[in-house]
């Protein structure tokens, strides 16, 4: 590979990182090549990019961030690495997670994961990062908690109401 092709490969990684705010390094490699297919497939179906490079070259597409929160995801980087890129912080959880189960392996291992900032180390964090909650999630558990009081007061007016409906019709034959 000569000098042009790897910085070609390392704009284009620093472009990804720039893009997105969550990405996973992950081991892959004893997948055999249907396997990567079939997973490059699943990424693709949901939105994830998924990237095969060289260590060397996503370190140094990193460290020319000088941002010292990629620091431990350098410890990760290590043996055959492919990056999934995302939006959505669980996603590539979710993926990791239903490929070994169809494939009933352990990998691809989760290297590192940099969620928001934040930095999930070793594939025993995969479950927890299954469970992270996404902005819109998060927002519609606020909307329904704002709108539970609200609701409660309704179906006690709603009830108060019928009951005093009920109370009239039962009265009225009475009076006859």
């Amino acid at each position: 590979m000569t000098k042009e092709q790897k910085n070609e490969i390392i704009g284009e990684l620093k472009e990804k990182f720039s893009q997105y705010n969550n990405f996973y390094v992950t081991n892959t490699e004893s997948l055999s090549v249907d396997q990567v297919s079939k997973l490059r497939r699943a990424c693709f179906s949901k939105n994830v990019e998924m990237r095969v490079a060289k260590n060397t070259l996503i370190k140094k597409a990193l460290e020319s961030f000088n941002n010292e929160s990629y620091n431990g995801v350098f410890d990760s980087l290590n043996n055959v690495t492919a990056l999934l890129f995302s939006e959505n912080p669980k996603e590539p959880a979710l993926i990791i997670s239903s490929f070994r189960t169809d494939s009933k392996g352990e990998k691809p291992e989760l290297k590192a994961a940099f969620i928001n900032g934040d930095i999930y180390t070793g594939d025993n964090n995969l479950e927890t990062l299954t469970k992270i909650k996404t902005k819109n999630e998060l927002i519609g558990e606020v909307i329904g908690l704002l709108q539970s009081p609200a609701k409660r007061v309704l179906a006690a007016l709603l009830h108060h109401h019928e009951k005093q409906a009920e109370g009239a019709s039962a009265e009225a034959p009475a009076a006859e």
